[in-house]
């Protein structure tokens, strides 16, 4: 019980306490230590002291403890868990540091931004691929139907079509051709009707006549205009107003430029070594969020000078036209 009541008291104490405490016991100098681990002095010195932040990392630590504890009698795998729980506000340190840098939430929403991006274009595709089945599906449902209620449509026609020889006959038949006027000549007239058929003689043209200038008024006269031609009617810009756009970047760099209908041609951030090639109708408009940034800019293949463009806070906002 004296033994146990006595080691608790070691078992509480740091590890660099411990590893001094059983290397002054064993008569080892600092120098002896830190010369068997091909180490400088001042390293055994830190693991003594408790500066753990003079040590690369938690690896190399580690190591040097196990080896130390080892040299001196101890229990290499007692005094490592002793380091553990040592390290372990160390850690939650870090990780609150790690958490706080601004970089690492940059790169977190950068992170959540690509995740919704991808669920999104997922979506879209899913909803494009329903519009065409949608599409290539109705089609044919609906020629079916169109198919099962044709003949019900084209009867309709016929029947009403078929009066129409009935109203023509009559008017027809009522004018005698030449053959029957000969005939009706070479019969033997009555002598009590001379006067009536004079009359009917008479008005056989005329009826002939006005029956033929109803037909020639109903013939609808076909007059053949020339269509104008076309002149961009689709309103789409001509390659005479197309403009094309080159930059390469030499650092990080926001970048946006728009068409003259207002199109977002590109708005995003450029890296070192990334470049653009973008054509739209000019003029065009362009917003370079870091000048320094931008190693070269050729607008129609030719390079443009930067310098005659006002510039605030390595901002810069301009117009280029053709």
């Amino acid at each position: 019980m004296a033994n146990d009541e006595s080691s608790q008291p070691a078992m509480n104490e740091a590890v660099g306490q411990q590893l001094q405490k059983a290397r002054e016991a064993a008569g080892l100098s600092v120098s002896e230590v830190a010369g068997a681990q091909h180490l400088r002095p001042s390293v055994i010195q830190a693991i003594e002291s408790g500066d753990y932040s003079q040590i690369d990392s938690e690896l190399f630590l580690k190591g040097y403890v196990r080896t130390y504890a080892k040299q001196v009698g101890l229990n290499a795998d007692s005094v490592i868990a002793d380091l553990d729980r040592e390290l372990e506000p160390i850690r939650q340190q870090r990780e609150q540091e790690y958490e706080a840098n601004p970089l690492v939430d940059i790169e977190r929403r950068r992170r959540r931004k690509r995740q919704v991006a991808r669920t999104l274009f997922f979506l879209v595709i899913l909803g494009v691929a329903g519009y065409l089945a949608f599409a290539f599906l109705m089609p044919g449902q609906d020629s079916g139907e169109a198919q099962s209620e044709a003949p019900g449509v084209t009867e309709a026609p016929q029947e009403q079509k078929e009066p129409a020889p009935e109203t023509t006959e009559p008017s027809a038949a009522s004018v005698p051709s030449a053959s029957e006027a000969v005939e009706l000549s070479s019969l033997p007239e009555p002598a009590a009707e001379p006067d009536t058929l004079a009359p009917l003689a008479t008005e056989i043209p005329a009826g002939g006549e006005a029956l033929s200038e109803p037909v020639a008024e109903q013939i609808p006269t076909v007059v053949e205009t020339p269509e104008p031609a076309l002149q961009n009617a689709s309103g789409l810009a001509t390659s005479s107003d197309m403009a094309r756009l080159q930059i390469q970047f030499t650092g990080n760099c926001w970048i946006q430029v728009r068409d003259a209908n207002g199109n977002q041609l590109v708005s995003s951030l450029q890296r070192a070594g990334d470049s653009i090639d973008v054509s739209g109708e000019a003029p065009l408009k362009v917003v370079i969020g870091a000048v320094d940034a931008v190693g070269t800019i050729r607008f129609q293949g030719e390079p443009v000078e930067l310098g005659t463009y006002r510039a605030v806070n390595n901002r810069s906002e301009f117009t280029l036209t053709i």
